[in-house]
């Protein structure tokens, strides 16, 4: 026997993923399952019937490097139509197999071993492993919970400033924020901005729940503030705004010389993305207006669907401005962190959230260890038996605690 390792030392530390964990330990509970942040329903009827008719058409071959000309088409229209942002769809869009990928690759295009890279906290997970694959070097900033000086969730400018430096090369902006569902305000954008400009930083902008804002919130593409314009490469995807996430549609939108680094990139991760999904995603992408007014309008209800359950179970539930996500405080329970208490939680209650701790550095951990995150991405069925749960369960479980 080989006494090498098996395992590379870039995967070493990374073990199974946070939702494959929980997801299966509700199956095994026969809880539900607001953990995985997936639909369980599908989307518009037009669009599943736009990726059948292409595969019954012959559309089934490999689709160009970039993506399909149709697609990307319907994304720079999609970009002029929402936010005024004119694109090339030939020098400026490349197609990915999903925003996963697409994140993988901007960090390969764009950053060197030894570089840093700022990121807010809580994160997507996929982004500390991506710096980890680059051999660069993360340095997180915390978003903070509201409080008596702040109505929504927000970070400290100086912890940012503090956070750049020589080797700082790249800074991931998540707007609308999973989890918190914080949506960056242009004044924010324009300080990230300046503090971009000054150190010559690029911006990964991560924006695929961009069609789930809630108002007064307004979702501002990074891309179209003057000061990010030249500097930001926009990540999207159809998953979210479509209810077809296992599609793994996503897409990156950038100046000229940072698609042409990315694309560099991605011809060797995926080369190419589902054709017969791409056409369908350029006749979603085209959707009218109505279809994205009624998503908000969907969102908004199951959002105050979960938060009045959350609250009736005696939690301290955030409102989020975008996404479709809840922080709770679960502080009062008196479990020693928030992934005791997600276990309780599965194996006692018959719910399932998320513990975001897991989506912070060792130095911030404990930030997100006094919170639980539910996904309200489900039917009114599945919301309704969860809070019922909880309701039942929680109080109790609070009082025996005190």
């Amino acid at each position: 026997m080989s006494a090498r390792p098996v395992l590379s030392q870039r995967v070493s530390r990374f073990g199974t993923t946070v939702f494959s964990e929980f997801s299966a330990l509700a199956l095994k509970h026969h809880a539900v399952n607001l953990g995985q942040g997936f639909p369980d329903f599908d989307g518009p009827e037009e669009v599943k019937r736009a990726a059948w008719e292409a595969i019954q058409g012959g559309v089934n071959q490999y689709a160009p490097g970039v993506g399909a000309k149709g697609l990307r088409d319907a994304i720079a229209e999609h970009s002029q139509r929402f936010y005024g942002h004119a694109v090339d769809p030939d020098t400026m869009v490349s197609v990915t197999s999903g925003a996963t990928e697409a994140i993988l690759d901007v960090l390969l295009g764009l950053v060197d071993p030894g570089d840093e890279v700022i990121v807010f906290e809580p994160f997507y997970d996929s982004y500390d492993a991506s710096i980890a694959f680059v051999g660069a070097t993360a340095r997180y900033v915390p978003i903070r919970p509201p409080d008596a000086e702040h109505a929504a969730w927000w970070f400290d400018r100086d912890e940012v400033r503090a956070a750049f430096g020589p080797r700082t090369r790249l800074l991931i902006l998540n707007s609308p924020h999973n989890p918190t569902g914080k949506v960056f305000t242009r004044e924010e954008l324009e300080f990230l901005g300046n503090l971009c400009a000054e150190h010559d930083v690029k911006v990964l902008s991560d924006e695929v729940y961009e069609h789930i804002v809630f108002a007064p919130a307004r979702h501002i593409r990074a891309a179209t503030v003057p000061v990010l314009a030249d500097r930001t490469v926009t990540v999207s995807s159809a998953g979210k705004s479509f209810s077809l996430t296992g599609w793994k549609i996503g897409w990156i939108i950038a100046p000229p010389p940072l698609r042409d680094a990315v694309q560099r990139a991605h011809q060797f991760v995926t080369f190419a993305t589902a054709s017969p999904f791409q056409a369908a995603m350029a006749v979603a992408l085209r959707m009218p207006d109505a279809y994205f007014q009624g998503l908000t309008a969907l969102y908004t209800a199951k959002r105050e669907r979960l938060l009045a359950g959350l609250r009736a179970a005696g939690l301290t539930a955030h409102s989020p401005e975008g996404s479709y996500f809840i922080l709770a405080d679960i502080a009062g329970y008196g479990f020693e962190d928030d992934v005791a208490f997600c276990r309780h939680l599965v194996t006692q209650v018959g719910v399932a959230g998320i513990p975001p701790s897991v989506f912070y550095g060792a130095e911030h951990r404990h930030l997100g260890q006094r919170f639980a995150r539910f996904a309200f991405c489900k039917t009114e069925g599945v919301l309704d038996e969860a809070a019922r749960r909880l309701r039942e369960k929680l109080p109790a479980l609070a009082a025996a605690k005190r």
